[in-house]
């Protein structure tokens, strides 16, 4: 197991989530089910009690502790898309497994863990050096939920339309 890796608190549904991001995205694994030794507050011996895997290379445990503790926005994992395929995949595959969409490209999956898709031109977008662009780009962000990366490329380019059709 890695040094640093990220514990993830479930109600008795750690393997079920760690299969899904398995099948969802690469460079994904369920690498091991350990359960427990004996009783525990959340529940019995036999049980599973944590599930190791990897999310986009990245290492997880999940802990079935229970009900105590619920995930929240304060934590999110923020998968960067290359396209609209992509984002589309993602975003659809979360969603449509009982997730729920929020705004700015975030959604939750059915286990109430926070992600956000983000495809790498809104970032690009949003952090150019042309700062009425990015301001452009991030307010569009601002009314989306999924991001439609065409509305962010056309949001860049609309005031340079109209900057150029007053210059004519």
């Amino acid at each position: 197991m890695a040094k640093n890796v990220i514990c993830l608190w479930y109600n008795g549904t750690a393997e079920d989530a760690a299969g899904f991001y398995a099948r969802t995205f690469p460079n994904s694994a369920v690498t091991a089910v350990h359960h427990a030794p004996g009783d525990y507050p959340a529940g019995k011996q036999g049980q599973v009690l944590t599930v190791e895997f990897t999310v986009l290379g990245i290492p997880c445990v999940g802990l079935n502790g229970g009900r105590a503790f619920k995930h929240s926005e304060a934590f999110s994992f923020q998968v960067i898309t290359e396209d609209q395929a992509e984002t589309d995949r993602y975003w659809n595959a979360i969603v449509g497994n009982g997730g729920a969409e929020s705004a700015c490209g975030w959604c939750k999956d059915r286990w109430g863990l926070s992600w956000q898709i983000t495809p790498r031109a809104l970032l690009e977008a949003t952090t150019s050096q042309d700062q009425a662009a990015a301001k452009r780009a991030f307010e569009a962000m601002m009314g989306m939920k999924k991001i439609d990366i065409a509305a962010i490329e056309a949001a860049m380019k609309s005031e340079g339309r109209r900057v150029i059709a007053a210059n004519l």
